[in-house]
């Protein structure tokens, strides 16, 4: 062989094999996090994290105005995760009624 030698080949078959273990590690932690996941309770689950974050959010804002918290930035960090979950979830709504909707237009 040109160019590699045995130490060299030896070296990308260990890299090979430890690419592949990882990747059979990561797949095998993904599918037990799947089976833990209870079936048709995603979308509302999700509902309630929302909320939850909101709520959360709303109590970091009243507890500023009042003068109980100083920490705006922990305030504003609560008001955006709480806007971005909801936003996410609206898109997951819209995708869904728009699936939902291709499918009652499809002909019989």
């Amino acid at each position: 062989m040109s160019g590699i030698d045995a130490s060299g080949l030896m070296a990308m078959r260990g890299a090979v094999l430890a690419r592949s273990e990882a990747l059979q590690k990561v797949a095998k932690d993904s599918d037990a996090t799947r089976a833990a996941a209870p079936i048709g309770a995603g979308f509302g689950q999700m509902l309630s994290e929302v909320n939850t974050l909101q709520a959360k959010a709303n109590t970091a804002s009243e507890a500023f105005e009042r003068g109980d918290q100083t920490d705006i930035a922990s305030v504003m960090l609560a008001r955006q995760k709480a806007s971005i979950s909801f936003e996410a979830t609206l898109q997951v709504r819209n995708k869904l009624l728009s699936a939902y909707r291709d499918i009652m237009n499809m002909p019989a």
